[in-house]
């Protein structure tokens, strides 16, 4: 009989799977490969870092504290030898080693041994033992010598240091030893040694904990960061990090933070408004040129048909200006590069006013000669359009353009004006007019059509030329200033 086939294995849809990684406690993700062996955490590499460092400065520490303390006590005693041997061959010299007092404080044995091996004075430590090796032949010249050596009495073994001075007598060339015990140096080392042993594990133990809470309370405001930009989505941007009360790199590192999501969020509401004016710009002349399109289906009089689609062809214009300037201030939102190529400000000024055709009011000149900028002639020259066409929507009988060099030297900047005749622009306003859709209601009321672009492109474009674009002062009518700045900045 045959084998029912199983269930298929259900897949789960792509967005699932987005959502569920999304869902994924980033603690909890499959760690990189490569350094097993170093931790992967910056508390875990600082707490390392710190104990490795304070390891290595133990125990050079240690190496030389054991090191010098050795040094000094086999110096104390050498020197305490040293000592007793230079007061027995000075009495030896004199011919009176009867006067040899016991040995002094850390000395254990004295021992005068004579040319021919024979003892001439021994501490009662020595007694009964065989002298020193006597000097040879070849022995130098009368001085100071001293040497090491292990001994094993009764109670144990340890070392002495031992100091040998030959000297002359009456008697003829004499040797003294005299011997000091290294035992107190021993357990000194010994005990320094086991002290050490006990005492740097635990200050290590200590360093470690330290550094793990120091560092633990150090990162928990960037955890706490962490954890609030990961729980911030598309449309939770108004929220913020928390700002602990310390003033260190953590503290400016939240308010950093914070100022990138205060941008993201006016950017976003930026640019929801911007769809939003645009969507409301879009459809009234969608709508006027449906309805024209209607009645021209409706009306059968072919004699009304050139002016509804006269009609129609303005609204297609105003729409493919609309367009045109959508597309721009995409184009400037997404910060595309400017062409700097260096050119006459003074001539592209000229050819656009020359250009102009059919305008409601003169448009006057007066541009100084040799004025250069770098920059793109085509959005410069969209810069000078887009006032113009602002200043004669509103000029009463003249529009004036000025054109000077801004400041001294071989290269200056330049100063573009231009001003017109009409009702003005009010202080508090001066501003807004260069916001997107922005339409003055009394002032302005004599709009043609304008979508309230105009003056938002060419700030656009002047800022991506490293220049700005004013409203000032003027005695008649609105005054818009360009600045910009020298060729090849």
């Amino acid at each position: 009989m045959a084998e029912r086939p199983g269930p298929r294995p259900v897949r789960a849809h792509p967005a699932r799977r987005v959502d569920a990684v999304r869902r994924l406690d980033p603690r909890r993700l499959p760690r990189p490969r490569g350094g097993r062996w170093w931790p992967t955490t910056v508390r875990a590499r600082a707490t390392a870092g710190a104990c490795l460092v304070v390891a290595a400065a133990l125990g050079l520490a240690s190496f030389a504290l054991l090191a010098l303390l050795g040094t000094n006590l086999r110096r104390n005693a050498e020197n305490d030898a040293r000592r007793q041997a230079q007061t027995v061959a000075q009495l030896a010299a004199a011919g009176k080693l009867d006067r040899v007092r016991p040995v002094g404080r850390g000395v254990e044995f004295v021992q005068v041994v004579g040319a021919d091996g024979r003892i001439l004075y021994t501490s009662p430590a020595l007694a009964g033992e065989p002298p020193f090796p006597p000097p040879g032949p070849g022995m130098p010249a009368p001085g100071t010598r001293s040497h090491t050596r292990k001994v094993r009495p009764a109670e144990g073994e340890h070392r002495q240091r031992i100091v040998q001075i030959v000297t002359d007598t009456p008697e003829g060339i004499v040797t003294v030893y005299a011997g000091a015990s290294l035992r107190d140096a021993d357990a000194a080392d010994d005990t320094t040694t086991a002290a050490l042993a006990i005492g740097v594990p635990l200050l290590l133990a200590t360093v470690a904990l330290v550094t793990w809470r120091v560092t633990g309370r150090a990162l928990q405001p960037v955890e706490e960061i962490r954890a609030e930009v990961a729980a911030i989505s598309e449309r939770d941007l108004h929220r913020r990090v928390p700002v602990p009360a310390t003033r260190d790199e953590v503290a400016r590192l939240a308010q950093t933070m914070n100022a990138t999501l205060d941008r993201l969020e006016a950017s976003g509401v930026r640019q929801r408004r911007f769809i939003a004016d645009a969507s409301h710009e879009l459809r009234s002349p969608l709508t006027v040129l449906r309805t024209q399109l209607e009645v021209a289906l409706a009306v059968r009089d072919p004699q009304l048909w050139p002016e509804l689609i006269s009609g129609a062809l303005e609204d297609i214009e105003r729409l493919q200006r609309l367009s045109s300037d959508l597309l721009l201030l995409a184009r400037i939102d997404a910060a595309q590069p400017v062409a700097a190529v260096p050119l006459s400000l003074t001539a592209l000024v000229q050819d656009t006013v020359d250009a102009r055709l059919g305008d409601r009011v003169p448009v006057r000149t007066d541009l100084a000669p040799g004025v250069e900028v770098s920059g793109s002639g085509l959005w410069l020259g969209r810069i000078v359009t887009n006032l113009l066409d602002n200043a004669q929507r509103f000029a009463d009988r003249e529009v004036r353009v000025v054109l000077r060099p801004d400041g001294a030297g071989p290269a200056p900047g330049a100063v573009l004006e231009v001003t017109d005749d009409g009702p003005g622009i009010a202080p508090q306003d001066r501003e807004r007019v260069f916001e997107r859709f922005t339409r003055l209601d009394d002032a302005r009321s004599r709009d043609h059509g304008g979508a309230g672009l105009g003056l938002a492109i060419a700030r656009d474009l002047t800022a991506h030329h490293g220049g700005t674009l004013t409203a000032e002062d003027a005695p008649r009518g609105a005054r818009m200033v360009v600045r910009l700045p020298p060729a090849g900045r």
